[in-house]
């Protein structure tokens, strides 16, 4: 077996395609958010990134990965909305009003069912309802950490690490813009059934009537939904996404110096995004992007395509050459199956990264004969053995 390496094949097709040039548009939208994405939510086409990677403290918006792990629990049958949870005393002592934070100000010991907590988390962002959340799934916090954390990795969001279910400032706990862009696409693809939460503009429980914090909600941009947070050590942040005229965006931004100052910049980011972009497909659904080397098969190849359209959106006038590599670890151990992910698509627009999108094989490779594979043996000893004598230049 070849020792396993990454391997990157550049789209030559790609480099060359550069668009008209127009100063004005090519230096693009400059935000004063430390932390921002700007995502087509369809494609993943990222528009606008800045510090995108970084670790950044989430504040309320760790509540997204809350909500997903409850709404995981129900999708797989493990819970229904019905069910009901009691509130503890550190509930209602540490998350309730006693704690002079954001609460659903629910009574200690009363029994409440899910779907009244989904709403005090979501809408209310009531750290008693995260915390009450947390302990009916998994007994405490802490437990209930290690769970978000499984599901995040799952989710591949490798630049995040949860402490605990309603924001507490902990210096353990961290995201990236990316991961949380990613995190709303994932919440809003494949929950449809409870992604209405993010969007209703108030919620009474106790006879006290509460308003959503996401200030998009009452704006005109088409937002829909998900949740603002805010933290002493990071600012004012938001995750959001609004959809015109078909086309969904999903924005992240943090590190804002006040509420007013982020809910001005994300309607402008957002503004700018719906205007500012033509949308250029790269490959349809099912059409070969390129190939990926395959290790003692029938064949030394397999060629690779995307189940969703290829899209770039490149801003109006600009003169940002694309440049594409496929990524993969390879070269593939046969035998191969088809419709595996095993390749990733990186567009580059200029310097900014543009797209990374999923590669699945479009048939089977077996595997080869003994010959095929001796020889094929024989080509990976000499490149490793070529890899190694560089590394010692």
């Amino acid at each position: 077996m070849p020792a396993h390496r990454f391997a990157l094949r550049l789209l030559a097709t790609l480099l060359a395609f550069v668009l008209p040039t127009s100063p004005s548009l090519a230096q693009g939208f400059q935000t004063t958010a430390p932390f921002a994405l700007l995502m087509d939510f369809e494609s993943g086409a990222v528009l606008l990134e800045k510090s995108a990677d970084e670790a950044m403290t989430p504040g309320a918006t760790v509540k997204l990965m809350t909500a997903e792990v409850v709404f995981h629990e129900l999708k797989e049958g493990r819970l229904h909305l019905d069910d009901t949870f009691t509130v503890s005393e550190n509930a209602w002592r540490n998350g309730g009003a006693h704690s002079h934070g954001s609460a659903t100000f629910l009574d200690v010991h009363s029994q409440v069912r899910i779907d009244d907590l989904l709403h005090g988390l979501i809408v209310q962002s009531g750290n008693d309802a995260a915390m009450t959340l947390a302990e009916g799934i998994s007994g405490t916090e802490d437990n209930f950490a290690d769970l978000m954390n499984k599901r995040a990795a799952e989710l591949g969001m490798t630049h995040s690490v949860f402490a605990n279910p309603r924001g507490k400032s902990d210096p353990k706990q961290h995201v990236s813009a990316r991961d949380m862009a990613l995190l709303a696409a994932h919440l809003i693809r494949d929950y449809p059934d409870y992604y209405h939460y993010f969007g209703e503009k108030e919620f009474t429980w106790n006879k006290i009537r509460q308003l959503n914090r996401n200030p998009l909600l009452n704006m005109d941009v088409g937002a829909d939904g998900l949740m603002t947070g805010d933290a002493p050590e990071s600012g004012y942040g938001l995750v959001g996404s609004a959809e015109q005229s078909g086309q969904r965006l999903i924005l992240v931004v943090n590190g804002l110096k006040t509420a007013a100052d982020r809910a001005e910049e994300s309607r402008k980011l957002l503004n700018w995004g719906f205007r500012s972009f033509d949308p250029r497909v790269l490959f349809q659904p099912g059409e070969t992007v390129g190939t990926a080397s395959v290790y003692g098969g029938e064949q030394s190849e397999v060629p690779l395509a995307s189940d969703q359209p290829v899209k770039i959106f490149l801003p109006r006038g600009s003169q940002d050459k694309l440049t594409a590599k496929i990524v993969y670890i390879g070269p593939l151990p046969a035998p191969v199956a088809a419709g595996v992910e095993v390749a990733r698509l990186k567009v580059w627009r200029g310097q900014s990264l543009a797209l990374d999108a999923p590669l699945k094989t479009k048939a089977a490779v077996p595997l080869g004969g003994l010959s095929k594979r001796a020889f094929d043996a024989a080509i990976e000893f000499a490149v490793d053995l070529f890899r190694k004598a560089l590394a010692k230049i």
